[in-house]
């Protein structure tokens, strides 16, 4: 009995280790949920995104810094200048660049629009991963293939977003709420109202790249912060904060601009500082180091979702089928690019499973049922009750190698014993 419940309690414990990288994103929509929201707010009063990306990050190291001080002191690797300059770019990209162009995106478009436009992220993330050597594409694999055929279909709704408004989208709870709006606009404010939303769709796909560039990057970063991802979140929220105070200062020449009350203005950068940067950021830090940086940017559509609720209740956000037409869009490409990734994984860990001595025993004990040169070629071996396909020819023709000189030893030792 007692064995039973061990036993029970050892898979319930692996079951909850094998779904807290789930739990994590799905929480961190939530968080960027509220964030979008609150901070669409904000700027609709007149707060600058410069001075909002300022002050987010100095929440987020003043929230964090004494944590990281604190726990991780005996195990913070020494900064070299490579690391230096690792920390700079990624405080450049992720607090500096995507934050400005995101909040400016925003501010000429909508929450919900925002939201599924960053829905790009991870067929960006893909794209450069592939550049940088981190992920491989074998076209003839089905795997393969959905993830590049996600990737032009994610393309594909982003560009619809852009290019094509159409008309407004009621939602079921929203279609009663302005009976008496005027039907008739200005020509020449509709005018000025679809340069405002192309000028923000640009902004917010330059806003993805720089995201995306910060997953890249942050990955390799996080292997000399493996033992201290919380001094790599303060360095890089720190060192956002001074860049974003030089590129305010250029950019906004008023000093009231500074000024900041207790009102909603404070609560944006305190939310979007405390909530969406120092926790957001060492969050995802650790599910990247789990499970890579295309994983982690694969549940922001779940983020959509939940905008586009609450800005139909708290900002009366008008969603347009362009919108609605690209998000869908976007979301199936995001799924294939997804589903492409989990197959991957699964094959990585089956040959990875299949490790050496496996191969090498299968060879001593089964020499005789292995097929000839072109069996072989293909990956191919004979063991108790099945096949093993090695499908990664690099893995295989290594493991062959070695198995096979293993095999020669074994037998040269024996021919030392026989002498």
């Amino acid at each position: 009995m007692e064995s039973q419940l061990a036993a029970k309690g050892s898979s319930g414990g692996d079951l909850f280790e094998r779904c807290k990288p789930y739990i994590a994103m799905i929480s961190l929509q939530f968080g960027y949920a509220g964030m979008n929201i609150i901070t669409k707010v904000s700027l609709n009063h007149g707060m600058s995104h410069y001075v909002l990306v300022t002050y987010r990050h100095a929440f987020a190291t003043l929230s964090i810094a004494p944590f990281a001080l604190i726990l991780e002191r005996k195990v913070r690797p020494k900064i070299t200048f490579s690391l230096f300059l690792q920390i700079f770019v990624l405080g450049l990209l992720g607090p500096v660049i995507d934050q400005n162009f995101y909040y400016a995106g925003l501010k000429y478009t909508s929450p919900t629009f925002s939201c599924a436009m960053s829905n790009i992220l991870p067929a960006m993330t893909f794209v450069m991963a592939v550049l940088f050597r981190m992920e491989k594409v074998h076209i003839r694999k089905v795997m393969y293939q959905a993830k590049v055929v996600g990737t032009l279909v994610t393309v594909a709704g982003a560009m619809l977003m852009t290019l094509y408004k159409g008309p407004i989208v009621e939602m079921v709870w929203t279609r009663h709420a302005h009976p008496h709006q005027a039907n008739v606009v200005p020509a020449s404010a509709v005018e000025s109202a679809d340069k405002d939303w192309l000028k923000g769709s640009i902004f917010l796909i330059i806003a993805t790249l720089a995201w995306a560039s910060l997953f890249i990057l942050q990955t390799y970063t996080l292997r000399s912060f493996s033992s201290a991802p919380l001094s790599l979140t303060s360095l890089i929220c720190f060192m956002g904060t001074l860049q974003a105070v030089a590129v305010t200062l250029v950019m906004e020449h008023r000093p009231n601009v500074w000024s900041i009350g207790w009102d909603m203005n404070l609560l944006a950068a305190a939310y979007a500082g405390i909530v969406t940067s120092s926790i957001a950021y060492y969050v995802q830090g650790l599910v990247i180091e789990k499970r890579g940086p295309v994983f982690a940017s694969a549940f922001s559509p779940l983020m959509m979702i939940v905008v586009a609720i609450m800005g139909s209740f708290i900002l009366a956000e008008k969603i347009y089928l362009g919108g609605v037409l690209g998000g869908i869009l976007i979301v199936a490409g995001l799924y294939s690019v997804l589903w492409g990734k989990y197959k991957e994984n699964k094959e990585r860990k089956e040959i990875e499973a299949l490790s050496l001595p496996v191969v090498v025993k299968s060879i001593l004990v089964y020499e005789e049922e292995i097929s000839d040169a072109a069996a072989a070629a293909a990956g191919k071996f004979t063991t108790h009750d099945h096949m093993i396909e090695l499908v990664d020819e690099v893995v295989l023709e290594k493991a062959k190698a070695k198995a096979f000189a293993l095999v020669a030893a074994e037998e040269s030792k024996g021919l030392e014993l026989g002498k």
